[in-house]
């Protein structure tokens, strides 16, 4: 991939570096909700913008919290009630 190109990506879809505790599920996670909360932006600025309804933004921001829920009870996340072992 040329630099422009990735240039375009990393604007587009920014992503952070993970701080939290180490788990894999906690880091696959984090990924996950990052992904989430850049589409559920989009989405938003589209509907402002006139580009989508609101029924059609609130649709997909809806179908997007079910995947983002379906992802989290998959990896077992909050299971256990604490949302951090003690260190």
């Amino acid at each position: 991939m040329d630099r422009l190109a990735d240039e375009k990506r990393n604007f587009l879809y920014p992503s952070h570096r993970y701080y939290g505790v180490f788990k894999p599920e906690y880091l696959v996670f984090n990924a996950n909700l990052q992904e989430f909360s850049q589409r559920v932006s989009l989405i938003c600025a589209l509907e402002s913008g006139a580009k989508l309804t609101p029924l059609d933004a609130f649709q997909q921001i809806n179908g997007l919290w079910e995947e983002l829920t379906h992802c989290k009870n998959t990896l077992g996340i909050g299971d256990d009630n604490q949302a951090y072992p003690e260190i």
